[in-house]
């Protein structure tokens, strides 16, 4: 039986497990790095089958405006069985009184089928929103270096 817990404090080798699983390499790659983020998140919603961790979502935001969707990941042997559906039904309850809740991803070819199972979910394209998204993505540093040179915004 599933169930689902409201926690952010999830041990370093389930998470690795679970995003080693659907092969998000960048994240495993420094696991005390990813177990701070989900720490930190506003919210997280995790399933579990007993204790193996087979799911997860995660919102970061303020709480109040905006909720942003970091992550929403299910373990392959699980997918498409509801349970990804399921999250993010809890996630939007959870958020009901925020009035943006975004998500981004990669637009590769190979995300294409889940970018349409986002909005089977009820997201909508930002372009159908009439809406422009914009990111900037930096630069990951190695650890101990410098800040960023945050020079080119003047």
């Amino acid at each position: 039986m599933i169930s689902y817990k409201f926690d952010k404090s999830i041990h370093s080798d389930d998470l690795f497990d679970l995003y080693n699983d659907v092969g998000w390499a960048a994240y495993t790659a420094d696991l005390t790095q990813l177990q701070r983020g989900v720490a930190s998140s506003r919210l997280v919603i995790s399933a579990w089958e007993e204790d193996e961790l087979i799911g997860l979502v995660r919102v970061i935001g303020d709480g109040e405006t905006i909720a942003y969707v970091q992550d929403i990941l299910v373990k392959k042997a699980w997918q498409k069985q509801g349970l990804g559906r399921e999250l993010m039904r809890r996630v939007f309850e959870e958020v009901k009184h925020i009035r943006q809740v975004v998500l981004m991803t990669d637009a590769i070819d190979s995300n294409r089928e889940v970018a349409n199972w986002y909005t089977m979910v009820g997201f909508k394209r930002f372009e159908d929103l009439g809406l422009q998204g914009f990111a900037r993505l930096n630069p990951i540093n190695p650890p101990h270096s410098d800040p960023a040179d945050f020079s080119d915004l003047r």
